[in-house]
């Protein structure tokens, strides 16, 4: 079964199968990842990570990810999610390296699942989904060195920061 993602008037045609029954071809425009906007934390005590997320536009949403230990950035990200005549992309690029993406597999209410399954040598399935409690869990799945790895990561909507005054 295709699945297909109504843009505006366009039509995007996915050619992966839709996972478990989710709906991404009914009205799945990007502006149903409206959940994922806004600022994120995550404080383990060992680290921090940021990550901000734009509002949809009709072809894309931007991110950026920040990872701090003992005050000092450690890791970055930029991402997008995109869409495009050949599907629905997240875009990833890890301390802003070349684009690696991974196509929609599933858009489920508020959660969404990002394959790459030709991406042998670390990165396979991004997956993110919105909790009941506001809070959002990002899980990554892979290979590495022939070993599968999986990290969740949880995030927390960031508390609105106050504007600094005016000198």
């Amino acid at each position: 079964m295709k699945c297909a993602v109504a843009i505006g008037a366009l039509v995007i045609a996915l050619a992966s199968t839709c996972a478990n029954g989710a709906d991404t071809s009914r009205s799945a425009t990007l502006d149903r990842f409206a959940w994922l906007a806004g600022s994120w934390v995550l404080d383990d005590g060992k680290q921090h990570v940021e990550e901000f997320w734009s509002t949809p536009a009709p072809d894309m949403l931007i991110g950026m990810s920040r990872t701090l230990r003992a005050g000092k950035t450690t890791a970055f990200e930029f991402l997008r999610i995109v869409a495009r005549e050949d599907g629905v992309f997240y875009v990833a690029q890890p301390r802003g390296r070349p684009p690696v993406e991974f196509r929609l597999q599933s858009l489920d209410g508020e959660q969404a699942v990002f394959v790459n399954p030709g991406h042998n040598d670390h990165l396979q399935r991004i997956f993110y989904r919105h909790n009941a409690d506001d809070s959002l869990v990002a899980r990554i799945e892979g290979v590495d060195a022939g070993r599968t790895f999986a990290e969740d990561y949880v995030y927390r909507r960031a508390a609105p920061q106050k504007p600094r005054p005016t000198p």
